[in-house]
C-alpha cells in the first residue's frame, strides 16, 4: 500500500526546485501536500488511508460513508453520510482512497457527492488496490478527468459484481473480521 500511494502522490501538481548538497545541487521536484485532503470510502478505504497518514501526518480527512445493496442484483451503492468538510476544500486537491473498484458504483458515488461540495473532478486522484476492466470503465466514463492509480487489474466481474479472482470482502480481510 505504501507504494501504492506514493504512487498517487506523485500525480500531484509539482514545481521544481534545486537543492544543494554536500556534493553540489540537485535538481528536483516538490508536492504541496498543505492544499490535499485524503477521502476514505469507510470501512476498506481506512486502510489506505493509514498509509496515506503516515506519509503525510498533518493531512486532512474525510469520511464518506458508502455501502453497495448486496440484496440487489446491481448492487447499487447508497450514500448515508459525509464527514465535516476541511475550510477551502473545494481549491484542495482530493486523495479519494477506496480499496476495491468493482462495478465503479462506490468511487462514482463518492465523487459526485465531492463534486456536489464544490470540489472539480479534475483535482480527484482515485488511489485503489484491486480494480477491473468494468470498474475502471464506469469510472472512466462517467468522470474522465479523475485520475485512478490502482496496483492491480484483474480479470472481471461475475454474475454477482464481484471481482474475479478478487479475494473477497477487503474490509472484512484488513480488519479481520467476518
Amino acid at each position: 500500500m505504501r507504494i501504492l500511494v506514493e504512487d498517487a502522490l506523485a500525480e500531484l501538481p509539482s514545481t521544481t526546485i534545486t537543492v544543494k548538497t554536500p556534493c553540489g545541487y540537485y535538481n528536483g521536484i516538490e508536492i504541496r501536500t498543505d492544499d490535499l485532503c485524503a477521502v476514505s470510502i469507510v470501512r476498506s478505504g481506512d486502510a489506505l488511508l493509514d498509509t496515506v497518514r503516515e506519509c503525510i501526518p498533518s493531512i486532512a480527512v474525510v469520511k464518506i460513508l458508502i455501502q453497495r445493496n448486496e440484496a440487489s442484483s446491481q448492487k447499487e451503492p447508497h450514500l448515508y453520510f459525509v464527514s465535516k468538510l476541511p475550510h477551502g476544500i473545494e481549491k484542495m486537491n482530493i486523495l479519494l482512497c477506496d480499496p476495491m473498484l468493482a462495478t465503479g458504483g462506490s468511487a462514482i458515488c463518492a465523487i459526485q457527492a465531492l463534486i456536489e461540495r464544490g470540489i472539480q473532478s479534475k483535482k480527484i486522484i482515485f488511489c485503489n488496490m484491486i480494480s477491473c476492466p468494468e470498474g475502471l470503465k464506469a469510472l472512466a466514463e462517467a468522470f474522465p478527468e479523475v485520475k485512478i492509480v490502482t496496483a492491480c487489474i484483474d480479470e472481471c466481474l461475475n454474475a454477482d459484481k464481484f471481482i474475479v479472482p478478487g479475494l473477497g470482502d477487503y474490509g472484512d480481510r484488513f480488519f479481520n473480521t467476518t
